[in-house]
């Protein structure tokens, strides 16, 4: 379903450059920072907006978002954003609104770098040639991602205890963002952009509640917490500030 959903994706992306001129378009880069945070299996499950635990900020790091974006205009309404970026995350069942959360009591953070390449729609014609302009806007596409993971390295049974031991390494994944959002246009070359950004990603393994085992005959309880049909989601609420230039785009009919 999930490989449906992208080849869509890019069928849509080739028909829409197919009936669109883009021999003529408005470049604009800037940078994005905000808060992130992680809806998975172990800590708080809102969806966006959630609270930092700023008593682990020592332990946990700070839940931010830091990226850089290109923009092509293709015309008034339509532009073609790609974004890299980086998200600390944290999470923690103490934090979580349901008790068997709480009372299990996990926690963690980790590191995730991300790749999106979106279509964004503005309702009104930011676009163009204006002073100053304000539109909401929707956007969609994939991405991929990279963060930390925990393997299950071997198993040892001590004093009656089971003792397992863990090697930590790097996994990657796709994702699809997906948001809302409010851009801002300013002295004309400049623009701030306010939006809410949702990325289901193809893992469960981002807050550590799947661990991938190379250990046979090893009991699902070291390798699950959770739904296990459930992938995570990191999502943020971010600042964007960008700068247009390049010649202005004649939209020819």
């Amino acid at each position: 379903m999930r490989i449906k959903t992208v080849y869509t994706f890019f069928i849509l992306l080739v028909s829409f450059f197919s009936v669109t001129k883009i021999s003529a378009q408005r470049h604009e880069v800037g940078v994005q920072a905000g808060l992130s945070n992680l809806v998975g299996d172990i800590g708080n499950t809102n969806f966006i907006l959630q609270k930092p635990i700023l008593g682990k900020t020592l332990s946990l790091g700070v839940p931010v978002y830091f990226g850089a974006i290109y923009r092509l205009n293709v015309n008034p309404q339509q532009s073609l954003r790609l974004g890299l970026g980086y998200s600390h995350i944290q999470f923690s069942d103490l934090h979580a609104k349901e008790n068997y959360r709480r009372q299990r009591g996990l926690y963690g953070s980790n590191s995730v770098f991300h790749a999106d390449l979106t279509f964004e729609y503005y309702f009104f014609d930011i676009n163009e040639e204006h002073k100053s302009k304000v539109s909401p806007y929707v956007f969609a596409g994939i991405g991929g991602m990279m963060y930390n993971a925990v393997k299950l390295k071997n198993v040892e049974v001590v004093n009656g205890q089971v003792e397992p031991t863990y090697d930590s390494t790097k996994k990657m994944s796709m994702d699809l963002p997906f948001g809302v959002g409010v851009k801002y246009k300013f002295n004309y070359n400049w623009a701030l952009s306010a939006e809410a950004t949702f990325r289901q990603s193809f893992s469960d393994m981002i807050d550590y509640s799947q661990i991938e085992s190379n250990v046979e005959g090893i009991p699902n309880d070291f390798r699950q917490i959770g739904n296990p049909n459930s992938n995570d989601w990191i999502n943020s609420a971010t600042i964007i500030l960008s700068y247009s230039f390049g010649r202005p785009p004649c939209y020819c009919k």
